[in-house]
């Protein structure tokens, strides 16, 4: 009898054991906000059961290649348009989880204070990537600087451009690059989270800026074969709890804003 209620006792420590350790989730995500964000929730993970491991990124293409080659769970950094984007050049299949957040995107200077003291001929850099480019070029057509072909082409480039009056000349660069770059153009087309690396406050400081309406929110994004799992599930819940919601809002003063 003392055996058997020995080997009782060891196989619930070993079951709790197992239960405690939970299992492991790696996801890829730039530093700010997504890493910041994710890091918040870690706590609450670990006591359902998840072992959440934060890979960071400074760009946009490997967390999608890590992702696919199942290198990592699942990463979260991009928007849908992006995503789509990603997905047709590469042939691959990812897909979105859940929307948490929005980065209104903006374009910042230290050459003008106004987009009006924008002189013809001014230099402005924009990213290259398909899809966030059009995003930045779709903005300044709202501002009236320029005319696109297709104005709800979200994977614009300069070539799509029909009119540009003051002939801007458009510097392409991968956006991680752009912050770099702010002292030496006109006007620089930053995405958000690269912004708020570069000490950049886009509410204050961007001259202009997407309203809270902008249909680019951020994804958790994973694969076909894993997004429904119970792991990633809880992920996309505590994303989208009370709790990231005020740390949102409170944290990042509407430079991000919850989408959910």
């Amino acid at each position: 009898m003392k055996k058997v209620l020995l080997f009782t006792a060891l196989a619930a420590a070993l079951t709790a054991g197992l239960a405690q350790a939970g299992e492991k989730l790696v996801v890829a995500a730039t530093p700010v906000p997504h890493a910041e964000i994710l890091e918040l929730i870690k706590p609450t993970l670990a006591k359902e059961g998840v072992d959440l491991e934060i890979k960071v990124f400074t760009d946009y293409v490997q967390p999608n290649v890590q992702v696919d080659q199942k290198r990592l769970d699942a990463n979260y950094f991009q928007t849908l348009p992006y995503l789509k984007s990603f997905n047709e050049g590469k042939g691959t299949n990812l897909v979105t989880v859940i929307g948490v957040h929005v980065e209104p995107f903006g374009g910042y200077s230290k050459k003008v204070k106004t987009l009006a003291e924008l002189k013809d001929g001014a230099t402005i850099a924009i990213p290259n990537e398909g899809s966030n480019s059009g995003r930045a070029l779709i903005l300044l057509q709202k501002a009236g600087l320029i005319e696109l072909k297709d104005p709800k082409n979200a994977v614009s480039t300069p070539k799509d451009i029909a009119k540009n009056p003051h002939n801007f000349k458009f510097k392409e660069l991968e956006s991680a690059m752009l912050p770099r770059v702010l002292d030496q153009v006109d006007l620089d087309m930053i995405n958000t989270n690269y912004a708020l690396e570069a000490g950049l406050n886009p509410a204050k400081d961007a001259l202009i800026i997407e309203g809270p309406d902008s249909p680019y929110v951020n994804f958790l994004v994973a694969r076909p074969d894993n997004k429904d799992s119970a792991a990633i599930q809880k992920l996309a819940k505590a994303l989208t709890s009370p709790e990231v919601k005020a740390f949102i809002e409170k944290k990042y003063s509407g430079a991000v804003l919850p989408a959910f």
